[in-house]
């Protein structure tokens, strides 16, 4: 056991190269959310077209998958600062363009898709690099709290990113692009001065057996297999928010304005309990806690089926998204803390690859399952589907469910 952190060590506020981070992730999440409200409006208002809308998810999806494993691998043997730096900067320069095109009248929708393409490649390679960076700011102790602490951001610009590019949409989609790449200008300038020290690393090529060694380590980790396999399933399962339309006009009758209020309403909840989280440690009975919010994610998911009243709707939703935020920063602590620093980056490739997965085939399993038996009985059917994972979970990975600590453990 190490030694309890002095009082300056436990605020992350005195460890100002998480600091930095902090800002960086959230002006970048800004612009990336103001960037995408922007180019579907604009995308819509040149071609009218849903498959146009669709190619935008397409250009974004394919690359996330597709380059996930190389630059794992990238970000486990080169310089993971520079690897974020160069991604930005690639996404800035593409803002640029967009801003450029929309001035010029040049941009249709093959120059559009072509830059949301761009963008999406450079977010592929950079995300390895920048979720293996957190665990050398801050010590293991309160690496819960920052990540909290940086989820916090995320959920802000989730919730204020689409509303301000929306605004400022009124005066263009140029000035959007243009906010977005000041908001990434500012990322880049924090992120060349964060100081993050990395001892050099062994060179290996880059060949299938060693791209993929984040998956053996996944298979080989029983407490880290647990954890990414939940959250696969769970959010397979637990895609309730792909259908807020129907529930929003045919279930609860409400308009545009409450539909809005049904999409901000997970975001509120993980917002408020990410607060929390980001300022108190979890001790104790991590495993339970973690199995129990995952439980809780999918009673509000049953609660939000069987709704036909918003004020209630909009509480399970908040409640979903608390209890998501929960799950989410321990299962992610826990991955982080339990993965050696060498192989955070395969590791955690292999995690992205797992959640942007699960996350469309949740929406397209979601609307299948409306699309046979209705909207109420496929959310339903899904809470009820995470409950049942969570049991199976808690008997297929007990050292998991008695988990005490977020630190490592010794596996048995």
């Amino acid at each position: 056991m190490g030694s309890p952190l002095s009082a300056a060590d436990d605020s992350l506020l005195r460890h100002r190269s998480f600091v930095a981070f902090w800002l960086a992730r959230t002006c970048s999440s800004f612009g990336f959310q103001m960037f995408s409200v922007a180019v579907s409006w604009q995308i819509y208002a040149l071609t009218h077209s849903a498959l146009a809308l669709g190619m935008i998810g397409l250009m974004q999806f394919l690359p996330s998958v597709l380059l996930a494993l190389p630059a794992g691998h990238l970000a486990d043997q080169h310089d993971r600062r520079r690897i974020v730096l160069i991604g930005q900067i690639i996404e800035w320069i593409a803002l640029l363009g967009l801003v450029a095109l929309t001035l010029l009248h040049w941009a249709g929708r093959v120059e559009i898709w072509g830059l949301v393409f761009l963008i999406s490649v450079a977010k592929a390679l950079e995300w390895p690099a920048i979720t293996s960076m957190l665990p050398a700011l801050v010590p293991p102790p309160i690496l819960a709290r920052a990540m909290a602490a940086s989820s916090v951001g995320g959920q802000a610009a989730v919730i204020i990113g689409p509303t301000l590019g929306g605004l400022l949409y009124v005066a263009g989609p140029e000035v959007v692009y243009g906010v977005s790449a000041l908001f990434y200008l500012f990322s880049i300038v924090l992120v060349s001065r964060l100081r993050y020290v990395r001892p050099p690393q062994t060179r290996m090529p880059m060949n299938l057996t060693n791209m993929f060694a984040g998956v053996r380590f996944i298979r080989e980790r029983k407490d880290v297999l647990g954890v990414i396999s939940l959250d696969l399933f769970a959010v397979l399962l637990g895609g309730a928010t792909a259908l807020l339309p129907i529930f929003a006009q045919d279930i609860l009758h409400t308009g545009p304005w409450g539909l809005g209020m049904l999409r901000g309403a997970p975001s509120v909840g993980a917002l408020v309990v990410g607060i929390w989280l980001s300022r108190h440690k979890l001790e104790k009975n991590v495993g339970m806690i973690m199995f129990g919010s995952v439980a809780g994610f999918g009673l509000a998911t049953l609660v939000f089926a069987l709704s036909t009243q918003l004020w209630l709707s909009l509480v399970a939703l908040a409640a979903l998204g608390g209890f998501d935020m929960v799950s989410m920063v321990i299962r992610g602590a826990l991955v982080q803390l339990d993965t050696p620093d060498e192989m955070r980056g395969r590791v955690n490739a292999v995690n992205a690859i797992f959640i942007n997965t699960s996350n469309q085939l949740g929406e397209f399993e979601s609307g299948l399952l409306a699309a046979w038996l209705g909207a109420m009985p496929a959310v339903a059917l899904g809470g009820i589907g995470t409950l049942v994972v969570v049991a199976i979970w808690m008997t297929l990975f007990p050292h998991l469910r008695k988990r005490q600590k977020l630190e490592n453990e010794t596996v048995v």
